[in-house]
């Protein structure tokens, strides 16, 4: 298999670990949103490397900036 789709797996089992004790503590964000979220910043993140931008870092910081939304609203 691909490497990219190994870390989208591990993306993935993290999301859905992360998902699954946030679904037992009854928050707003569960299961289905930490597996969302972190699909879509692996994919963003795998995408930025392979576009080949010059600043890596930017796409990490608009990323952790999305998260801070998800977050206020959990």
């Amino acid at each position: 298999m691909h490497p990219d789709l190994y870390r989208l797996l591990i993306a993935l089992g993290i999301g859905a670990i992360i998902g699954a004790e946030r679904e037992y503590r009854s928050k707003s964000a569960g299961l289905r949103t930490m597996i969302m979220v972190s699909l879509s910043s692996c994919l963003f993140t795998i995408m930025s490397l392979k576009i080949g931008v010059d600043s890596h870092d930017r796409i990490a910081a608009n990323i952790l900036t999305g998260l801070g939304f998800v977050g206020a609203g959990g």
